[in-house]
């Protein structure tokens, strides 16, 4: 299962077992190496948009990045950062009025999406996109069914 750092924490408040949960079931669901830390950080737009363009060469913002520190993964340590999650906390704000949900729903949901970016899921074509959905709709519904969220 992979271990999470809070680098920075968002302006709104959220269930840290959820968060727990969420590394939990996608570690029961994927069977690829989970052993390493991630790094969670809040950017506002702007800063988002620097690393997309700069990172992606995609001049604009965007909700979630995900991005690795390393390009091979033999030699570390249980727990060593190889990963880090760049959210977009203003694009969290939006898109929950946007699909009626909490912030916290949203961060939850784009957690579930990029660490599953990081396993090595995509949605580039339409096979892709539907695996992918499929994984998530199944760990939002394992999740928040246990959690009653």
């Amino acid at each position: 299962m992979f271990n999470y750092t809070l680098v920075s924490k968002p302006s709104f408040v959220f269930d840290e077992n959820i968060l727990k949960s969420i590394f939990e079931n996608i570690s029961k669901k994927i069977k690829k190496n989970q052993s390493w830390n991630i790094n969670i950080v809040f950017l506002d737009s702007q800063e988002v948009r620097d690393l997309n363009k700069n990172y992606r060469w995609i001049d604009k913002t965007t909700d979630v990045l995900s991005f690795h520190y390393h390009e091979n993964f033999k030699n570390f340590e249980k727990y060593d950062t190889v990963w880090e999650v760049v959210l977009n906390e203003e694009k969290i704000f939006s898109q929950a009025l946007d699909y009626w949900i909490t912030p916290e729903k949203e961060f939850f949901n784009l957690v579930i999406h990029s660490v599953l970016h990081i396993l090595g899921y995509d949605h580039e074509t339409n096979e892709d996109y539907k695996e992918m959905y499929s994984i998530e709709s199944e760990l939002w519904f394992e999740i928040f069914w246990e959690e009653k969220v």
